[in-house]
């Protein structure tokens, strides 16, 4: 028998086999679960991190409501006035209200400003034409019964991208997380 008839021999058999290989493959299931796990998990875990995610900026935005609700009643009883309140002691007042994992002094800005009536409240827009903070914040607590406008900014880093959450409204893929309060001062 020469080389080349034994080769032809060998390959229909080097087929058959790799024929009953590839059918004993595919008929074992032993690791199916596992592949489809990993088929499943990046998506699943990307959702459940963008759940948490969202849980954290409502909760966010509910303990800032709630620091400029109570740092705003400072000014409307007339505290801040009387006792001479910085700008940085009334951020710490505010500060005071939200949850330990923010870093609230770097993240955190404050605009208060005031006016004679409710009718003449105009507050500049909190975000520029590039989706950043406007800045041009002041500090302005106002006098006896003129009307205050307290407003709290954090800014969030998103973990999760803008097209699974769609929560980013700033440049670069963060939130802006904003609380406002409006009230007349009372007589002091």
């Amino acid at each position: 028998m020469s080389q080349s008839s034994k080769s032809n021999t060998r390959a229909p058999r080097r087929m058959r086999l790799g024929s009953r290989l590839f059918n004993r493959f595919r008929r074992n299931s032993d690791g199916v679960t596992a592949i489809e796990f990993g088929i499943v998990a990046m998506p699943f875990l990307g959702l459940l991190i963008a759940i948490f995610e969202t849980t954290l900026i409502f909760f966010t935005q509910s303990a800032l409501e709630t620091g400029v609700a109570n740092a705003g009643r400072m000014i409307r009883t007339g505290q801040v006035q009387t006792q001479g309140v910085s700008e940085a002691a009334f951020k710490t007042a505010v500060c005071n209200s939200l949850a330990g994992y923010l870093s609230c002094e770097a993240r955190l800005t404050v605009d208060v400003r005031s006016f004679s009536s409710f009718a003449s409240v105009s507050l500049p827009a909190a975000l520029d034409g590039d989706g950043e903070l406007a800045g041009g914040t002041t500090f302005a607590p106002g006098n006896t019964s003129e009307v205050v406008v307290v407003r709290a900014f954090y800014v969030w880093d998103m973990i999760t991208p803008d097209h699974i959450t769609g929560l980013s409204n700033m440049a670069n893929g963060r939130r802006l997380i904003a609380a406002a309060s409006a009230f007349r001062n009372e007589p002091f």
